[in-house]
């Protein structure tokens, strides 16, 4: 007898996100990479809404305009304010998932009233917004809109139907859904509280004194308030709330006054490994090839082929990201007798102004000269006031050459996205050279990074204040050959010692064999393959299975 099919969970989900087609930071990989698995298990249920914030000039290069069944129809005759337009088609990503551009110049407008509507219906104190605000929340208010018109015109009264909105940056979008749409199931998506990023950026201790701390006062105090009252009311006011990894959940709990109804944490996908040995050593041995030539070409040494290449990347968050952390065990190492030197990269993009002309040329030469101050690939706007240069200075890495020398350091403050002037290869095309990576990050809700590293089997050291660290720590043996990653305890007051312990481990990757380390890199891959989207999505289908069903709908997880 045939098995019946089982019932999709939902008939229609919209997700929204400030960085669908629109790749700025670490939601752009969580969407995308996501996309691919929901296209497999809801074939265009799913429909991804962004801002339109292109114009002919400088399209978005992730999303192609086409017709799209049902949904270009309802475009062609939708009824929409002024100065709101839609583009509607696909996402260029794995999986090349629906996706509806925005624009949204038109709130503007309405701005003041829309703010009042929200005061009175939701609390959402807006009288205090600056900066990214007013831009944000006209975006999501534009998409409520937008949702709501797909809604009403292609929609059923039987239709299972969420609208997902991603940060605080969309949670108007939200509130404006739960006052239209009460039929819809929505999820909200905290990756990070903006109070608890503000708390750390300021150099506040987070942690030790967490339990202490009101989340309304804490946002007054740091001039957060309007940000801080519409995430909070997003979460609040949410059919099901979520956030990336318990950590986070702890946060939430505390400082937005609700905890987390399911952890969501950030799967994966290796499209972007190379898929054969043969592959994988001509891309690996191309980067390092690369790497070693931009050292070469500041410092006028020849470098063994066998020097240990390490990185470090991710946002520019001096302290969040751990990027003192780094610089200060490099300077442990330099003074530590390795089995092989090492050159370290901070590849973390800053205020660059262009790239330097006199590196450029060197790469270029087969006779090599040292370049004046030999730590940095591209000239700065702010050298002054940029605190990785000043730390590497203060330090006194000067890369010079001489026989004390333990560590080469290099600062790459620009983003790699193979136009940059100097390697002009993606950040992905050069992290398959290294040899390890360190994320010893302060506050990292999940942490990518990590992930990405193991995933082209370089082994990573990150801490236990990252999700992804914890993740790690529940999962595995916290031991290099066991997960190729380990998680170094990190706290408020534990700064020098997680120094020791990282130089430690990378002293330990420096001198360890080439069995062990084949070994390393196997267990590496093994991991990311643990934290593939088929092994998670399941926590989101958790999350739309509970938005759903606080509207007595009947729902159906696959599990």
């Amino acid at each position: 007898m045939d098995t019946p099919e089982a019932t999709p969970l939902f008939d229609r989900l919209f997700e929204t996100s400030w960085e669908v087609c629109n790749k700025i930071g670490g939601i752009y990989t969580v969407l995308s990479t996501k996309a691919k698995t929901l296209q497999r298990l809801y074939k265009d249920k799913t429909i991804f809404i962004g801002p339109d914030v292109w114009t002919a000039e400088t399209p978005s290069p992730w999303f192609t305009e086409c017709r799209v069944h049902g949904l270009s129809g309802w475009a062609s005759k939708a009824k929409l304010p002024e100065g709101v337009s839609v583009r509607v088609g696909r996402w260029e990503i794995p999986g090349r998932p629906v996706a509806i551009l925005v624009k949204f110049d038109g709130m503007y407008a309405v701005k003041n009233e829309f703010y009042g509507e929200m005061w009175n219906r939701y609390g959402v104190d807006s009288l205090h917004a600056y900066g990214d605000y007013d831009e944000g929340c006209a975006f999501a208010h534009a998409a409520g809109i937008v949702i709501e018109s797909i809604v009403n015109t292609l929609g059923k009264d039987t239709d299972r139907t969420i609208a997902h909105f991603d940060e605080w940056t969309t949670g108007m979008g939200l509130l404006y859904i739960k006052w239209k749409l009460p039929q819809v199931g929505t999820v909200f998506t905290t990756h990070a509280t903006s109070i608890g990023r503000s708390i750390c950026g300021n150099n506040k201790p987070l942690y030790d004194y967490l339990k202490n701390y009101n989340g309304d006062q804490m946002a007054r105090e740091l001039n957060m308030e309007a940000k801080h009252s519409l995430e909070k009311a997003a979460a609040h006011q949410a059919d099901c709330f979520t956030t990336v990894s318990e950590i986070t959940a702890i946060e939430c709990e505390q400082l937005l006054e609700r905890r987390p109804d399911v952890v969501t944490p950030n799967g994966f996908e290796r499209d972007f490994v190379p898929p054969t040995a043969k592959k994988f050593n001509e891309a690996r041995a191309a980067a390092r090839e690369k790497l070693l030539n931009a050292a070469s070409s500041l410092t006028g040494l020849k470098f063994a082929d066998d020097s240990f290449i390490v990185i470090t990347s991710g946002r520019c968050e001096y302290r969040n990201k751990g990027l003192d952390v780094f610089l200060d065990v490099m300077n442990h190492l330099d003074s530590t007798k390795l089995c092989r030197n090492v050159i370290a990269f901070v590849m973390v993009p800053a205020w660059a102004k262009e790239p330097r002309a006199d590196l450029k040329a060197a790469m270029g030469k087969k006779r090599k000269s040292r370049l004046d101050d030999p730590v940095i690939t591209h000239w700065l706007n702010n050298p002054d006031s940029d605190p990785v240069i000043n730390r590497i200075h203060g330090i006194g890495f000067k890369n010079s050459g001489i026989s004390t020398d333990e560590v080469t350091m290099i600062y790459v403050p620009c983003y790699l996205n193979s136009n940059d002037g100097i390697f002009d290869k993606s950040y992905y095309d050069l992290l398959i050279g290294a040899d390890a990576t360190v994320f010893p990050s302060y506050y990292e809700p999940w942490g990518y990074t990590p992930l990405e590293s193991v995933a082209f089997g370089v082994p990573t050291v990150t801490t236990s204040l990252s999700g992804f660290g914890q993740w790690i720590l529940q999962a595995f043996d916290n031991y290099f050959e066991e997960c190729g990653v380990n998680v170094i305890g990190r706290n408020d007051s534990n700064y020098d010692g997680v120094v020791e312990s990282i130089a430690h481990s990378i002293e330990y990757l420096t001198c360890a064999d080439d069995e062990t380390l084949a070994k390393i890199h196997l267990a590496a891959i093994a991991t990311a393959d643990a934290a593939s989207w088929t092994n998670f999505i399941k926590f989101y289908e958790i999350a739309y299975g509970i938005a759903l069903s606080g509207k007595k709908q009947q729902v159906n997880i696959n599990q």
